[in-house]
């Protein structure tokens, strides 16, 4: 058993085909978890749970519907006996100024990425509260926390993430439910890769540590959150960014 044991303990993560969520599934299952993977890319999500064994399901679900919402609780509750741990990490990004986003994109984009959210975390409330308590791990983004340039729908959305998680958690704290948000830096994975995101030192020296992150690192702050070590950390919202979001580096400042 470590700090940050999950045994007996059932998580749903959203947006778990690869990426983040996959990463966090994988260290979720190793730490003694049961996990619902979810996403809408099934091919990947089917692989990626069948490679975790017997503690991994794969569901798929769409995070704008209600419905598929209740089928994912109503399965964990079948499969695994209840519901412990919510990640919301499904999402997707946007890249470009706000002046040029239509308002359908807009809409979209906050529609998957703040809207699922509040409905994932209203939807697995009684499962939770039937199990005594829970931790729900709500991703957010550096672009949650400053004004970030071409970000318009992404970094409204991430902002909405980073309040909605400070409501649930002053509503549900006597019900033992913590609620979190995680607010990754710029992070390698396969959505970022598209967009130029490269990986090594010094590849970005206007971050403090010059790099980006792993998604195994930020997988980590989730599990930690999850987990008891953090029973008395709820409202919390934990940059993982490589101290992006602390301010700008020396070099930054000396304009070299």
């Amino acid at each position: 058993m470590t700090d940050h044991d999950l045994t007996g303990k059932t998580v749903v993560i959203t947006g778990a085909a690869r990426g983040l969520g996959a990463d966090a599934a994988r260290q979720a299952v190793a730490a003694g978890a049961d996990v619902v993977l979810t996403d809408v890319l099934d091919e990947e999500g089917e692989a990626t749970a069948k490679a975790l064994g017997e503690r991994a399901r794969f569901v798929h679900h769409d995070v704008t519907s209600e419905a598929d919402w209740q089928r994912v609780a109503d399965f964990a509750v079948a499969e695994f006996g209840g519901i412990h741990g919510l990640v919301n990490n499904a999402g997707i990004s946007t890249g470009q100024f706000l002046e040029s986003e239509s308002v359908e994109h807009f809409r979209k984009v906050l529609d998957i990425n703040l809207t699922g959210v509040f409905i994932g975390m209203k939807t697995v409330i009684p499962a939770m509260k039937e199990a005594g308590g829970g931790s729900i791990v709500n991703i957010s983004s550096a672009a949650g926390l400053m004004g970030l340039a071409l970000t318009a729908g992404y970094g409204a959305s991430k902002w909405g993430v980073r309040g909605l998680t400070k409501i649930g958690a002053v509503e549900l704290g006597t019900a033992r439910i913590r609620v979190n948000s995680v607010h990754p830096g710029m992070t390698y994975t396969p959505m970022t890769a598209q967009v130029g995101i490269e990986q090594g030192e010094g590849k970005y020296p206007n971050t403090p540590m010059g790099r980006v992150g792993e998604p195994h690192e930020i997988a980590s702050a989730m599990v930690f959150l999850l987990s008891d070590a953090a029973s008395y950390v709820t409202g919390a919202e934990l940059a993982v960014d490589g101290g992006w979001t602390a301010g700008p580096t020396v070099k930054y400042v000396m304009g070299q």
